[in-house]
């Protein structure tokens, strides 16, 4: 019964959808088939304009026939819709029902249980044929053609076909073996129809006039897939074959040959159809497949020219219709989805147009995309997952991070076949070593039926993070700098584990060597960002007590020191590396040995970094360390922490104008370690950290802070650091 459908309203424009597909090749006798690629000697060669727009095509719809004024298709609902290819607009059915043609006129046959009724589309008339489902004199269904059923009829002499046209006697068809059984008719040509049935035991078949209903068998072992006006064409493979076969024998003169289909496995035979002196052939639905194959590519061959071009990239199935032209449900690259009718124009020209689109693409495409923003702060968020959602599945997907800078690469992998890949490209995430500033990325897909090209997109982000005093290389991780006996410069880079065995603070590899001559300076620290680049500074003091200001250049090195000024002989302690005026500029600190505390409130200029100094306090003679740890506390400003001669630690929280308020006692035994360092955020939770590494065979620990001035750090973690224990008797600082 009819199943109502929605009507489309939507008037066909002008545009460009029909592909001409040109050979060039001249014409050669084929002696034998020559298995040469698809698209050999073809040529894509124009776009002509239509009168019209793509109507829609259902997504799931199979394509079943196509006539003269529609399409029929099928869906998973077991719902038959013809189509009209003037509008687009349907009516669905239940049942089975079938669409069949003659040169000017479509009709719906619906197959029921006791009657065949077929409708005239034109005239909407109808014929009622019963059928029955006893043995003998019981009419059944064999099939449709042209615009006639018929039946078979099981009598003393045989088995009878029977064709029934409106308005016209029932015929008797002639040439049909009394002896044959499980005989179905489906149209072939215009004028006839083919006939398929089985004798003893073998499939037979043979081609019916439908003007005269006599029946002609065809050539035993020559089978007939597709049949035209002129041939009959089908696909064929033997045991030892490498290889599916296509042959296309001549009506006339019986002739066959062979169309030079690629010799290379193959998952069954091939579709064929017959267009004009053309044989088309490929891998029917070859875009469910899990694996690229030549046959997947509908392929169409020149019977006279012996030329071959590809038409579509691939195709579900084919349907001839009552022009000569074939419909193909498939797709093409840069066209898209739907159904094709295919058509010769005479000579070496085919043409391809996209008569109803589903709307999707044939190549693999991004649906939806999950990528970095413009600038991305990894003080804020740790890393960034990258995802995508594609029309089908990629083989291998794979995601290339560069940092434009360094040319440093992260290459990543997904899952084998996927159509919805991610990659997590994670900054202080195991050994991951991420640089601020630009990076590219680009990411790419195969498909896994090597239907289409690498589905690719690409872009760029930048990294951000705010300074940190320890961060050399600006990758946001604390480094660590040693000075040998020889005066040479060390750089060991560290990063946060956050899980495993190796939990904590970690060496990222080999140390770096960075320079010699360094044993000219008596004191060396790390300053944080006090000359205005992103990255962390060194303040050196040479043993006439002149210090210079070493800018770190953001690959790990400095830049040639700059002179800050004479005097500073008279300081026992310097530090530096915490804003304590909270003006967003990183200031200084140093004690005199008569235990003055002075500060050096930072200007941001590498020339003059610093205003004249300020005495904040007295007493601090009995500390033997003091670092400025950054802001610990939850306080307005940096905070200082500092050991004095029996070990205790004592926190000084900072009030943002450059001074202290009254001490607060951390807690004791810390003089089991050699430095305190300021070591910036260790492990990304967005506060500073402080190390501290131990003397002689003591383990260094980080001490992560917690925000509550009452108790600042949590308890110590072990850092492994293999190099650094391995030169203990270098300085590091």
């Amino acid at each position: 019964m009819p199943v109502p459908l929605a009507r489309s309203t939507r008037r066909r424009l002008a545009g460009a959808v029909t592909t001409v597909l040109a050979v060039t090749l001249g014409a050669t006798a084929l002696t034998a088939p020559a298995y040469a690629a698809p698209v050999a000697g073809g040529v894509l060669a124009a776009e002509a304009a239509t009168t019209a727009d793509p109507i829609a095509y259902p997504k799931s719809g199979r394509l079943v026939g196509a006539g003269v004024t529609g399409f029929l298709t099928t869906s998973n609902t077991n719902i038959t819709t013809f189509r009209r290819y003037a509008d687009g607009t349907g009516q669905g059915y239940d049942g089975a029902v079938y669409l069949r043609s003659t040169p000017t006129t479509d009709f719906l046959v619906f197959r029921g249980a006791y009657q065949i009724t077929q409708r005239n589309l034109a005239t909407n008339g109808s014929l009622e044929v019963p059928i029955g489902s006893l043995t003998g004199a019981d009419a059944k269904w064999a099939g449709a053609a042209g615009d006639a059923v018929f039946t078979t009829v099981v009598t003393e002499a045989g088995t009878v076909l029977r064709k029934h046209v409106d308005e016209a006697p029932t015929v008797t068809v002639t040439g049909l073996p009394a002896d044959a059984s499980s005989v179905m008719v489906t149209p072939a040509t215009p004028a006839h129809a083919k006939v398929a049935f089985t004798q003893n035991g073998l499939g037979k078949w043979g081609l019916l006039d439908l003007a005269t209903g006599v029946l002609t068998l065809g050539t035993p072992g020559v089978g007939a897939q597709a049949v035209s006006a002129t041939h009959t064409a089908w696909s064929a493979a033997a045991a030892t074959d490498p290889g599916p076969r296509v042959f296309v024998a001549d009506r006339a003169t019986g002739a066959v040959q062979e169309a030079p289909v690629p010799q290379a496995p193959s998952s069954g035979n091939l579709q064929v159809g017959l267009v004009g002196d053309w044989v088309l052939y490929g891998q029917k639905g070859g875009m469910g497949f899990a694996q690229p194959s030549v046959h997947h590519a509908i392929t169409a061959y020149n019977l006279t020219t012996k030329a071959t071009v590809k038409v579509l990239d691939h195709a579900y199935e084919f349907t001839s219709a009552p022009d000569g032209s074939l419909y193909a449900r498939g797709g093409l690259v840069g066209r898209g989805e739907g159904m094709y009718r295919i058509a010769a124009t005479g000579g070496d020209t085919l043409t391809a147009e996209l008569v109803a689109a589903t709307g999707e693409p044939t190549e693999v495409v991004a649906t939806a995309s999950t990528v970095p923003p413009a600038v991305l702060d990894l003080d804020r968020v740790n890393g960034f997952v990258f995802k995508w959602t594609l029309s089908r599945d990629v083989w291998n997907p794979k995601l290339t991070v560069r940092h434009v800078r360094t040319g440093k690469s992260y290459a990543m992998t997904g899952a084998p076949s996927s159509s919805t890949p991610a990659f997590a490209w994670v900054d202080n995430n195991w050994d991951a070593d991420v640089p601020n500033g630009d990076y590219t990325w680009e990411f790419t897909g195969e498909p896994v039926n090597g239907i289409g090209p690498d589905v690719t997109a690409k872009g760029a982000f930048k990294v951000v993070r705010k300074a940190q005093p320890h961060d050399f290389d600006d990758n946001g991780s604390p480094d660590l700098l040693s000075r040998d006996s020889a005066g040479r410069l060390w750089r060991t880079d560290l990063f946060y584990r956050p899980i495993d065995e190796r939990r904590g603070i970690n060496e990222a590899g080999a140390r770096t060597y960075l320079g010699s001559g360094w044993g000219v300076y008596d004191r060396i620290e790390a300053a944080g960002n006090l000359g205005g680049t992103p990255v962390g500074d060194l303040l050196a003091r040479d043993k006439s007590g002149v210090l210079w200001l070493y800018q770190g250049n953001g690959t790990g090195n400095f830049a040639t020191r700059v002179h800050v000024g004479g005097g500073w002989q008279v300081y026992d302690k310097i530090t530096s590396g915490s804003d304590l005026t909270n003006d967003g500029r990183v200031d200084a600190l140093a004690t005199d040995r008569s235990g003055a505390l002075w500060l050096y409130t930072g200007t941001g200029s590498a020339t003059k970094p610093f205003l004249p100094r300020k005495k904040i306090g007295t007493g601090w003679g009995v500390h033997n360390d003091i670092t400025a740890v950054g802001n610990i506390a939850g306080g307005p400003a940096g905070d200082l922490v500092a050991r004095d001669k029996d070990g205790i630690l004592w926190l000084y929280l900072g009030k943002g104008d450059g001074t202290f308020a009254p001490r607060t006692k951390i807690g004791s035994g810390w003089n089991a370690f050699r430095p305190l360092i300021a070591a910036g955020d260790a492990d990304g939770d967005g506060r500073p950290d402080l190390m501290g590494l131990g003397a002689t065979y003591e383990t260094p620990k980080l001490y992560k802070s917690t925000g509550d001035w009452k108790a600042p750090f949590r308890t110590g973690e072990v850092m492994h650091l293999e190099q650094v224990n391995a030169n203990q008797s270098d300085l590091v600082f």
